[in-house]
């Protein structure tokens, strides 16, 4: 999707085989910014329902890509709705979508299948990602459990996003703390995963979080 110059669509003929629109190449706005110099990928992570295609959605900068499907009788008894039955579609593979954090610095996003029978995409939608956001829902906490011992288990850095529903109850996050086992070093947010400038501030956190890890290793050498 990031390219910096739109080339012809190769093959015998060029355009004049293909016509000058077979190829149209990305728009002004999806192509890579000319500054950037690091990218860094970055996989949103969470329960069914929790907001992880509505994140990726505000946050990006280009046209996202998602893969939701309707939800259909083949998934009942298999996905746990309880809390979110009014759920129509569901991604079935993983979104996609990319922010500059400044000139230089470009987040690559990757957003998780929620239900747990596709977790096994997991192992290629994280692979060369450097940390990951773990998004919550208060109302189902228990559905984060699984997947932070899942990151925990692989080693993967990550903060935790409480996301805002307007029927969720409030709780401190130091209550959410505790309830979700999390150690004192693991950043906890609160943020709206609709709203560009609070999903753009938990990547944020993210990064911070990332460059202390990386400086503590530095200066424990």
């Amino acid at each position: 999707m990031d390219y910096k110059t739109s080339d012809v669509l190769p093959g015998a003929g060029g355009a004049d085989r293909y016509g000058p629109s077979a190829a149209p190449g990305p728009s002004p706005q999806d192509q890579l910014p000319a500054t950037a110099t690091a990218a860094v990928k970055i996989v949103i992570v969470g329960g069914f329902g929790v907001g992880k295609t509505t994140m990726v959605r505000a946050v990006s900068e280009i046209r996202p890509l998602t893969t939701e499907e309707t939800m259909t009788q083949a998934g009942e008894g298999v996905d746990h709705v309880t809390g979110v039955e009014r759920k129509t579609e569901t991604t079935v593979a993983m979104d996609f979508g990319r922010i500059s954090l400044n000139d230089r610095l470009v987040l690559y996003l990757f957003g998780t299948p929620g239900q747990e029978r596709f977790w096994f995409l997991w192992h290629g939608l994280f692979e060369g990602a450097l940390g990951a956001v773990v998004l919550v829902d208060t109302r189902r906490l228990e559905v984060s459990f699984d997947i932070i011992g899942r990151l925990e288990e692989r080693g993967m850095p990550f903060v935790v996003a409480v996301n805002a529903f307007p029927d969720a109850q409030v709780h401190d996050l130091d209550e959410l703390r505790e309830a979700l086992d999390l150690p004192d070093w693991v950043p906890l947010v609160d943020c709206d995963a609709r709203s560009r400038a609070s999903s753009r501030d938990v990547l944020l956190e993210l990064t911070r979080y990332l460059h202390a890890m990386t400086l503590a290793r530095s200066e424990a050498r």
